[in-house]
């Protein structure tokens, strides 16, 4: 997944909860500023600080293997 996509989602699900970005930094412990830079993909949020949004928004991180297609 790219950062465009974790960004969009975070997004939408703030918006669909209708939870600002003031009360999101408030309830996820995690900086405004360091929210407001991660939404207009300018910062550059460690996994914990993911970790505190999605728990706020009802979302798992997760890490997965990538599906690699092999050359034959």
């Amino acid at each position: 997944m790219h950062s465009e996509e974790l960004i969009k989602i975070i997004k939408d699900r703030r918006a669909a909860l209708q939870v600002t970005q003031e009360y999101l930094a408030e309830l996820s412990g995690v900086g405004l500023r360091t929210l407001k830079q991660f939404e207009s993909g300018k910062g550059n949020p460690t996994l914990q600080t993911l970790q505190k949004i999605a728990d706020v928004l009802g979302l798992e991180v997760s890490l997965q293997l990538k599906n690699v297609a092999r050359n034959k």
